[in-house]
């Protein structure tokens, strides 16, 4: 069973791939979930906060540097990337403050899976994905409130709000539902990773459903505009690692935390935080869509070429 369950979870790009196409052609089958996606959302993270444990907070010990580094490259390059591909390409106010807003979000859950898909170093990109996802109610609104704010009015602390609430509550409640029962969690966390899948999916395909004309009246524009972004913040984050001198393993690590984004948080950020522009969660579909093909081609190619390099402790 437990190989049907990774099985299933590990691929989760394809069915990621596979629920927006259905979703594109029969919107129908999936717009009734959109109402729910700010709760299922935090289901999301409540599961996130289930896998983790003290000792992963230990771990941030070992490699503070390399930790603190790629904290700072991805709230760096994300956001500074988000915007300029928006300018560059003159994007309609409501898809340019959709850019930016995935662009500002924390390392998407589905990093760890590319991170072991491609052999890189799995301990360093949890602890990058909690401590990214942990501190987000403060790095995506300051982010989204600079760049995006001459679009839109962008209040930050409504968004901090929203953050708290979709994200850090429930990866908190996880992580101390884990502390006081832990044996009762191992015996259900790989079926709550499979429903965490199925959830993900389901917000991915509401958001695609609802805005399905918008997605296929600016698919070409959009999808340069994802992957333009997503190669800058997969390229830039290896290149800036390899030039402060991180081992290959480290570099390819930071270069998938830095370029995956949560979409999911963005599209409902977007909808709690920005109504006024109802198109803003548009560019999440796209994200999500692009990182996934850019991402899993990424790793498919690290994995089949295999470094020696191991340094994990190399610190900044």
């Amino acid at each position: 069973m437990q190989r049907i369950i990774s099985w299933f979870t590990n691929l989760y790009p394809v069915w990621t791939i596979g629920i927006s196409i259905l979703a594109l052609i029969k919107p129908e089958a999936l717009i009734w979930f959109n109402p729910y996606v700010v709760i299922a959302l935090g289901f999301v993270m409540l599961n996130m906060g289930l896998t983790l444990s003290v000792k992963d907070f230990k771990s941030l010990q070992r490699m503070p540097g390399s930790v603190a580094v790629g904290f700072v490259l991805h709230y760096t390059i994300m956001p500074l990337s988000g915007w300029l591909v928006a300018r560059w390409l003159k994007l309609d106010p409501q898809f340019a403050v959709g850019l930016i807003l995935v662009a500002s979000c924390p390392c998407g859950t589905a990093s760890n899976l590319m991170t072991y898909l491609a052999r890189g170093n799995l301990a360093l990109s949890v602890c990058l994905t909690m401590i990214s996802t942990l501190l987000a109610f403060v790095m995506t609104p300051l982010w989204c409130q600079q760049l995006a704010g001459h679009y839109v009015p962008v209040s930050a602390v409504a968004m901090s709000i929203s953050t708290l609430k979709i994200v850090l509550v429930p990866v908190l409640l996880g992580l101390l539902i884990n502390y006081l029962a832990p044996k009762v969690v191992a015996r259900v966390i790989p079926w709550g990773q499979v429903l965490a899948v199925i959830t993900f999916l389901f917000v991915t395909g509401s958001i695609v459903a609802k805005d399905a004309e918008a997605v296929k009246n600016n698919a070409g524009l959009l999808a340069v505009a994802a992957t333009l972004l997503h190669v800058l913040g997969f390229g830039l984050g290896f290149g800036a690692a390899r030039l402060l001198g991180y081992p290959l393993n480290i570099a390819r690590t930071l270069s998938i935390e830095v370029g995956m984004q949560n979409g999911g948080l963005a599209a409902a950020l977007a909808q709690a935080n920005i109504s006024s522009m109802p198109l803003a969660a548009v560019p999440a579909v796209f994200s999500a869509f692009i990182q996934t093909l850019v991402g899993s081609s990424i790793a498919s190619w690290w994995r089949m070429h295999p470094v020696k390099e191991t340094g994990d402790t190399k610190e900044a």
